[in-house]
């Protein structure tokens, strides 16, 4: 990115919800630890180029621990002789009032951008914070260069969209992308914004760099971990139905038209706990009687699972008929157990299924020897009263300054009814479908498309997905690339419908919300994830597969929607 091309703003986002928990782990060993030490790494190598090409660094690798990445930070400026000044954010850790009210390994409030705008303000070359919201790291440099006021609302929520757009780097430039095979993404570069004073921005990348930016790779992204048509955050609410997205070149997709509404009067907190210990055996099961090898396996092992608090077992069916080779005849069967205790799914407990090697299914073997109890954590989150949170930055010279919470009005902004030209008559937005409800659609299908001829076929042929985690819910944004495509897309894909497709979430809360402006639902699953990644619940602990797998299900889809040339509407 330094060298690539030109560049005012340099920004590194390092924390996920799994990471929280994992340098909470480093800080209970070490106490000046608890930061991102790949970042400092990193900063080693390319602290002297920044500081020629008068590129200004953010990041929020400092974790838990800003102020001890801050002064490493200086240590490396003093050994290497790069004069460059350096400031923090601190303020968001809330761990010890958290662990006063229980056992929270750490609690971090989300803050926003405008400490990061006050430290660029104060003249700092890198800045470095804590928890703050991804898209923070992307909004408050552009308050700061543009020097935008706390309530240019519009302004913030645009600059906000672009930071989601680039937070999770090569994903906006083909990366996970679902139609991977129309562009060359081996090797995606990484997506940079040009951001403009009235808070629109063009998404594009590095010439010459790999990958591909469309509008299709920017609404893949767009709808990544978001849950609905409002995207609340500490700075300012944005409006993702306002969204509009446009081809300005090559590689280039302008982002405009972002309502912002004022933010909530409360700042999501991330509480991280260990949540006890697990274990894990994989048995594998080859050729004929699949279903009878694994429920032999099973009354083998009730009495010694008996005591455990919570058992899991899954049988993956990646066996075919008469197979060519031994592994493409087998099939996994997946044993996850956890307890309070780390004695009940320790290492007496995955001996005991080892030692069924001579007394069980034919080909008994499983995928690894017998291992201890590992550590699990879950993840939960909160919110406090934003003006309760010391939200300070620290200034080069060691001055700190209180950031006042945004402000707040309980009163929402309408957004704009008036379509842009060539684009999706827009539809009021919907309320979302309440969980308790009988799934249902609010709109009839229309008579044109009852008469449609159908062919079953899998909803990847025609719609776009991308799925993600949010703790312990799972959010799958689906979207189509032409008006046709939309018009069918939302009239047929309703909740009852996605839990038939996705049985696995047949009986928990699923809402749907509808953005028109990006042709696109975006589906929440809550509960679908238990405790959160760091407890692997499941075969796929983040959800990032679920959209995938939705793309995969067959359904009657119009076949003027089957034969219409790829990227149509695009």
């Amino acid at each position: 990115m330094l060298t690539g091309g030109p560049l005012d703003v340099l920004t590194g986002d390092y924390l996920a919800e799994l990471t929280m928990l994992i340098l909470g782990r480093d800080r209970l060993k070490d106490r000046d630890l608890g930061y991102a030490k790949t970042f400092l790494r990193q900063l080693e190598e390319n602290l002297g180029l920044a500081h020629e090409r008068g590129v200004r660094i953010v990041t929020n690798a400092g974790g838990l621990n800003p102020a001890g990445l801050a002064a490493a930070i200086r240590e490396l400026t003093a050994r290497t002789g790069v004069p460059v000044a350096v400031a923090h954010v601190e303020g968001d850790d809330l761990t010890p009032y958290a662990s006063a009210r229980g056992d929270a390994l750490t609690a971090n409030a989300y803050l926003g951008g405008a400490g990061i705008a006050a430290c660029l303000r104060a003249g700092a070359d890198v800045v470095v914070t804590g928890r703050v919201t991804d898209a923070a790291l992307v909004s408050g440099p552009a308050a700061w260069w543009f020097d935008w006021a706390p309530d240019d609302f519009d302004r913030l929520a645009g600059a906000v969209v672009a930071g989601h757009v680039l937070e999770c780097g090569t994903q906006a430039t083909g990366g996970n992308y679902a139609f991977f095979t129309r562009h060359d993404v081996r090797r995606p570069g990484f997506p940079l914004a040009e951001v403009c004073e009235d808070g629109s921005s063009v998404i594009t990348k590095h010439p010459g760099t790999g990958g591909v930016v469309t509008p299709g790779t920017v609404t893949a992204q767009l709808l990544y971990e978001t849950h609905g048509a409002r995207y609340p955050g500490p700075d300012v609410t944005a409006r993702l139905d306002t969204v509009r997205l446009e081809p300005a070149g090559p590689d280039r997709v302008r982002i405009s038209g972002v309502v912002g509404e004022p933010p909530p009067d409360t700042l999501k907190v991330g509480v991280t706990r260990v949540g006890g210990w697990r274990n894990e055996v994989v048995f594998v099961l080859t050729g004929l009687d699949i279903e009878e090898k694994a429920a032999l396996v099973r009354a083998q092992l009730a009495d010694a699972l008996r005591e455990v608090d919570a058992v899991d077992w899954t049988l993956s069916r990646t066996d075919h008929a008469d197979a060519p080779t031994q592994e493409t005849a087998s099939a996994l069967l997946r044993l996850v157990v956890r307890d309070p205790s780390p004695d009940r799914v320790g290492r007496s407990l995955t001996s005991a299924a080892i030692e069924l090697a001579l007394a069980s299914y034919p080909g008994f073997h499983v995928t690894a020897p017998p291992g201890p109890a590992q550590p699990y954590g879950v993840f939960t989150a909160d919110c406090v009263p934003a003006a309760e949170v010391p939200h300070t930055a620290v200034l080069p010279d060691g001055t700190r300054v209180r950031v006042p919470a945004a402000p707040v009005s309980a009163v929402p902004r309408t957004p704009p009814q008036t379509p842009a030209p060539d684009s999706p008559e827009p539809l009021p937005e919907p309320p979302s479908e309440s969980p308790s409800d009988p799934p249902s659609d609010p709109s009839e299908p229309a008579p044109e498309a009852l008469a449609a001829k159908v062919t079953r076929a899998p909803l990847g042929r025609v719609a776009g997905a991308r799925s993600g985690d949010k703790g312990g819910d799972a959010n799958i944004g689906v979207w189509v690339e032409s008006d046709d495509a939309w018009e069918w897309l939302r009239r047929t894909l309703t909740t009852g419908l996605l839990r038939e497709l996705l049985p696995e979430t047949a009986a928990l809360p699923v809402t749907r919300h509808v953005l028109p402006h990006l042709r696109a639902l975006n589906f929440t699953v809550t509960g679908i994830l238990g405790d959160g990644v760091a407890s692997a619940h499941r075969f796929d602990p983040q959800g990032k597969a679920l959209g995938e797998w939705l793309r995969a299900r067959h359904l009657d889809i119009p076949d003027h929607l089957l034969s219409a040339p790829e990227g149509t509407g695009s």
